[in-house]
């Protein structure tokens, strides 16, 4: 099914890990495309055999992987640095990335981009 290109916009920063945080990211607005995106997404894959994620969607894009953070450390780098809501933004595709077992996360390569209706 091809989908038309929607709009998001960056909402808050915070911090994936709990008591050991290991990603700080900005979160997107979550919109109603972008959610049935994602479901579709997640119900494809289902389709070919892969077991559904168990972790609720949290639109984001990861800002810093952290290594020997403590939890009081980033939650005062966070109560600093509140970031302000952004205007919003075309998303004219999306990317199928792959990343690649390294120390610390990625590299991350493109495997496939798939443009949406204008």
């Amino acid at each position: 099914m091809r989908r038309p290109g929607f709009e998001l916009r960056f909402d808050g920063l915070i911090s994936f890990g709990g008591r050991r945080p290991r990603a700080v990211v900005a979160t997107l607005a979550s919109t109603p495309a972008l959610i049935e995106l994602q479901a579709e997404h997640e119900r494809l894959l289902q389709r070919v055999g892969l077991e559904p994620e168990g972790r609720k969607y949290t639109p984001h894009v990861t800002l810093a992987r952290l290594r020997d953070s403590s939890s009081r450390q980033v939650a005062d780098y966070l109560a600093t640095r509140a970031l302000m809501p952004g205007l919003p933004f075309k998303v004219s595709r999306f990317v199928l990335f792959s990343s690649r077992a390294s120390v610390g996360g990625g590299p991350y390569v493109v495997e496939a981009s798939y443009p949406l209706a204008a």
